[in-house]
């Protein structure tokens, strides 16, 4: 493994381990809030329970996803000292206002978790909003650092002549910023949302009689319900604006190499990069220039209008925006038919069938997250500053990367398993209440 492919390799692993975190931040305090208010509404002591339970699982997660993303500060600027010599006046102002964001999340946090009898309901109720504010502003934040790699602004020259007329709120405000924020946002509240539902409809197979799990599903069932029935919206837009600002991301997610006016859209398929070429892929005729363009006959740009060395991997790209659409999907068509099967009962659907396919559904989720990051990287590729300063430009001499990157992979495995057990412990212990009999 060479030295670029190792420091690559363990930011990549970083970020994948760390992005869990962050959209627990954002999710998770929306979850607990809405079991509070519930009780608040209720008095209903299960409600109480479960927000507390909750409570505690997001603060566990918030230290661990503390720990990684200190962890991803610093390879930052270890791994990538060119980038940050290069970036650091233009992304410098999100980074600071997500350092401000982590510090009111982490004032919050703390108010909730120690406040439930030392502060009013109201204010009680209102440190939970709190959390859910901040940790939604952490994470906006750092999407506009990468919004700005893939459609970099707020400067002038290169790294030739040296950059001036350095704008940092230009390049804060980058064209993608705004639906890559919107999408991340979203992204989260599906993520988490499937995810704890997963969990709890699993538990009420094996126990239809409890109610902490009823009442966990049916909370987390709707944040990601309507998550994943919203995000289809937010894909369009992203799409549409890659479309017009990064048509070469866009032909590699589409695994489309040759420049047509009414462009199919590719479903499946594997790209043959030496033939140049996509094998055994369902083509959606005239799909492609209308999402992209709306407009059926409009052209698109392919890969072969590139040199070789200018493109991005094409099979990975393709892979992962594939297995992202393809689980969004999945998930919206789920969340639809628990919307009418929710509507008919006048309450959470507790189908058994359907609890099995959510159950089933669950991780598809992380599988979209995961893979929408890797569209993302992967697909700016061979650039870490689209058209600005290359990856292979901006990686440290430091030889030897391999070496970090096993000691960093070790211990987020241990870390994740560590995670998993206490989780275990604080969240998913409930006793089956006393009530449960009479439901």
């Amino acid at each position: 493994m060479t030295d670029l492919l190792a420091a690559r390799a363990q930011m990549a692993m970083s970020l994948a381990f760390h992005i869990l975190f962050a959209v627990v931040g954002m999710a998770m305090p929306l979850l607990m809030v809405a079991a509070e208010a519930m009780w608040l509404r209720t008095r209903e002591a299960g409600w109480l329970d479960l927000a507390k339970r909750w409570s505690k699982g997001t603060a566990v997660l918030f230290a661990v996803g503390a720990v990684s993303g200190t962890v991803l500060s610093f390879e930052l600027g270890l791994l990538w000292p060119s980038f940050m010599a290069e970036a650091g006046p233009l992304i410098g102002l999100p980074f600071s206002l997500e350092g401000f964001a982590f510090f009111f999340e982490a004032i919050f946090l703390g108010i909730y978790l120690y406040g439930w009898e030392r502060v009013g309901e109201r204010l009680h109720l209102a440190a939970g909003v709190g959390v859910l504010c901040s940790g939604v502003a952490s994470a906006v934040f750092v999407v506009s650092a990468n919004a700005w790699m893939n459609t970099p602004a707020g400067f002038e020259g290169d790294l030739e002549t040296g950059l001036h007329s350095i704008d940092p709120y230009a390049a804060f405000l980058a064209s993608s910023f705004p639906t890559q924020a919107v999408h991340m946002v979203l992204a989260a509240f599906v993520t988490v949302g499937f995810a704890v539902a997963a969990i709890h409809a699993w538990r009420l197979l094996k126990t239809p009689q409890s109610a902490f799990d009823r009442r966990a599903f049916a909370v987390a069932l709707a944040v990601g319900g309507a998550a994943a029935l919203v995000q289809p919206l937010s894909g369009h837009a992203s799409a549409e604006h890659v479309a017009h600002e990064q048509p070469l991301k866009l032909a590699a997610m589409e695994g489309h190499w040759e420049t047509l006016s009414g462009a199919p859209l590719h479903v499946g398929g594997w790209p043959d990069e030496a033939a140049e070429e996509t094998r055994w892929a369902i083509k959606l005729p005239y799909m492609l220039s209308i999402l992209g363009f709306m407009d059926p006959q409009a052209e698109v740009r392919g890969l072969t209008e590139w040199p070789p060395e200018e493109r991005p991997p094409v099979a990975v790209t393709h892979v992962a925006f594939q297995l992202m659409v393809g689980a969004g999907t999945v998930l919206m068509a789920v969340s639809a038919l628990g919307a009418g099967l929710a509507w008919r009962r006048r309450g959470p659907p507790l189908d058994p069938w359907y609890l099995k396919l959510v159950v089933l559904s669950g991780p598809l989720g992380l599988v979209a997250l995961e893979a929408g990051w890797v569209v993302t990287e992967v697909g700016r590729q061979p650039w870490i500053v689209r058209g600005l300063l290359r990856t292979a430009d901006a990686v440290t001499p430091m030889p030897h990367l391999i070496l970090p990157f096993t000691a960093f992979s070790a211990l987020y495995g241990v870390l994740g398993v560590t995670v998993i057990g206490l989780l275990r412990r604080i969240v998913f212990t409930a006793p089956v209440e006393a009530d449960d009999a009479a439901a």
